[in-house]
């Protein structure tokens, strides 16, 4: 323990002992003073030996005469920012739009070959063999290195290889032409990443189920040998497979829809609620022979089908009731008028 850690518990110590016993005895000013200044002393004196700013000072004084202070201005600051940003935005946009090209490309001239033979590296195959020394079908020698962009994991920057989730049979016909299909985009990855090394991971998920991932590393399974990730299941990918929607839901409350109907339409609404994303924007109307909003404070709107909102509404809808006569003209005529509006 240090002399100024010393001081700090001694004077705390006494001040509970001086609270304790402040009836009993009373400390003079001056003293209380002293320990004051003999604190502030023994505070400066840590504060200094472990900040380091004497240190700091030697290197300010040791540039002090090649530094100089320039006034700069603000606007002129933030517009060099966007600039860079908008570079930066440009050039993975573009790198994106020529894999987009190059896959448009493959498909558009590819002929699906139901008995097509085609090797190819998979991730969790590669590398592995037999004691013998015969490597694994679909495997391979597949160098692999670390590297410090890819935060010193093991990859191959020449070479994309290909991730299939253990529910998807890797010798499909569908998924071997897709792959094949895909093999193009190999030299695009490389040929991104040479134009802009600040590139990280890139890849191309596939409709059948395969994932090519750029620089290609070796996939490690699970505890049970499984590989249970799905591109398809992921939201990136959701997203760049469906457009955003303006959906207004429209669910009949009136008293034909007692008992197991309604069961059905609100377990129903749940799963539409359950398929968008925050690209999206949604509303619930309730109709029997009036209209009404599940949430008064959307009225006449969408909103965005965040989390949050989603979970909002199925709370909502849970708490919906039958009664009544269903007029499902009024709600249709609200709906169009809502979304007539947000066209506009």
């Amino acid at each position: 323990m240090d002399t100024g850690t010393r001081v700090i518990l001694l004077l705390v110590g006494f001040c509970s002992l001086w609270d304790s016993g402040q009836a009993q005895m009373k400390i003079p000013p001056e003293t209380v003073q002293q320990w004051a200044s003999v604190l502030s002393v023994q505070l400066r004196d840590i504060t200094t030996k472990y900040s380091g700013s004497l240190l700091l000072q030697k290197k300010l004084k040791d540039v002090e005469p090649i530094v100089k202070i320039v006034e700069l201005d603000g606007m002129d600051l933030v517009k060099d920012f966007s600039e860079d940003i908008e570079r930066m935005l440009g050039s993975k946009m573009k790198s994106v739009k020529r894999l987009a090209e190059s896959a448009e490309d493959a498909d558009l001239y590819h002929d699906f070959n139901a008995t097509m033979q085609f090797d190819y590296y998979n991730s969790m195959l590669i590398n592995s063999g037999d004691e013998d020394g015969n490597f694994a079908p679909l495997g391979g020698e597949f160098p692999l290195e670390e590297n410090e962009h890819f935060n010193q994991l093991l990859v191959n920057v020449q070479q994309s290889d290909i991730q299939v989730p253990t529910n998807v049979y890797n010798r499909d016909p569908n998924i071997l032409n897709a792959i094949y299909n895909s093999e193009s985009l190999n030299d695009v990855f490389i040929n991104n990443f040479q134009k802009d090394p600040t590139l990280t991971w890139q890849y191309f998920g596939s409709s059948t189920g395969f994932f090519r991932i750029y620089p290609g590393i070796k996939w490690t399974p699970d505890a049970n040998g499984v590989a249970a990730y799905d591109c398809r299941n992921r939201n990136w990918y959701i997203q760049a497979a469906t457009s955003p929607k303006d959906i207004i839901i429209m669910v009949d409350i009136s008293g034909s829809m007692k008992g197991l109907k309604m069961t059905i339409a609100k377990h129903t609404i749940n799963t539409i609620l359950d398929t968008l994303g925050e690209n999206d924007f949604v509303n619930i109307i309730a109709y029997t022979d009036y209209v009404r909003y599940v949430e008064p404070c959307f009225r006449g709107t969408l909103v965005q089908a965040d989390l949050d909102n989603r979970e909002h509404f199925k709370t909502l809808v849970d708490g919906l009731h039958v009664k009544g006569e269903a007029k499902i003209n009024k709600a249709m005529k609200e709906a169009f008028k809502v979304l007539n509006l947000l066209r506009r």
